[in-house]
């Protein structure tokens, strides 16, 4: 039996051509993230369906969990999630696995659009799974919450970082939060920058390999989801994420920076 230890380095990406080599031997769970509608038309062949509005529907570990099993994934089920949002929406998707305990869940490293582009193999049919056993063990340290961040944000050593668009920081955002607008993460074929890029982005804006960093983003975590995989895949040991992001701070009236006049502010450099 295989067993992965949270110390044991996992892909945080994949490559299509390996994917495309993992799917002709069976050995891999696929998730396509889009809508029904989208993934009717066409999807990578045996990708099960999870729409990231139903998960977000009732995101509880129990939920999760059930969903999971429902896929025919276990614990050692590989899973690649892929969707058509730059990786976004993917990249909430497969936090949510990770929260849950499945450690083998990784991002596909291009667009299902991209996937297409290439001429990869897709097809309409509906795939069909046998039920699994998976087991339940929350990793609460890849998640913070509002009453979390309050504390942590006054200390030395956490950075929090805010992956919305300049524009939107610059009008209000949680105090002591930097900017890396999700934008920066990406190349222009690629939903990740290539690492040497992404170390030096961080370098850059001055996020420490010994920090812990916090992502945020508007609502419901998928920019900063995109962040936290960044962050993972260049290795950083130490990265959470504040799922609820901006709107449940500010609707829970904890305090926030306004910047005046931010509409006039030169975005030229972003």
């Amino acid at each position: 039996m295989r067993c992965l230890s949270r110390e044991k380095t996992l892909r945080t990406t994949i490559d299509a051509d390996s994917l495309r080599s993992e799917l002709r031997d069976n050995s891999v769970r696929v998730i396509d993230v889009r809508r029904e509608e989208d993934y009717k038309q066409s999807h990578i062949p045996n990708a099960a369906n999870l729409p990231l509005a139903n998960l977000l529907a009732d995101d509880s570990p129990d939920k999760v969990l059930k969903m999971a099993q429902s896929f025919g994934i276990d614990d050692e089920t590989p899973v690649v999630v892929y969707d058509d949002t730059f990786g976004a929406l993917a990249s909430r998707v497969a936090w949510t696995l990770q929260y849950i305990g499945h450690e083998d869940v990784s991002l596909l490293d291009v667009t299902y659009g991209q996937w297409k582009s290439l001429g990869l193999e897709n097809d309409a049919k509906i795939p069909s799974f046998g039920k699994k056993d998976h087991s339940l063990k929350i990793h609460p340290d890849i998640l913070a919450t509002a009453d979390y961040l309050e504390k942590a944000k006054e200390k030395e050593n956490v950075i929090l970082v805010d992956n919305r668009e300049r524009l939107n920081y610059l009008e209000q955002h949680i105090p002591g939060a930097i900017n890396i607008p999700y934008r920066t993460l990406a190349s222009a074929d690629k939903i990740l920058r290539p690492k040497d890029e992404l170390k030096r982005l961080l370098q850059n804006r001055n996020v420490r390999n010994d920090a812990e960093v916090i992502t945020y983003c508007g609502s419901v975590g998928t920019l900063s989801g995109l962040a936290y995989y960044a962050l993972k895949s260049v290795d950083h040991p130490n990265v959470k994420l504040y799922v609820r992001s901006f709107k449940e701070w500010k609707n829970l009236n904890r305090p926030i920076v306004k910047q005046e006049n931010a509409d006039y502010w030169d975005l030229s450099a972003e």
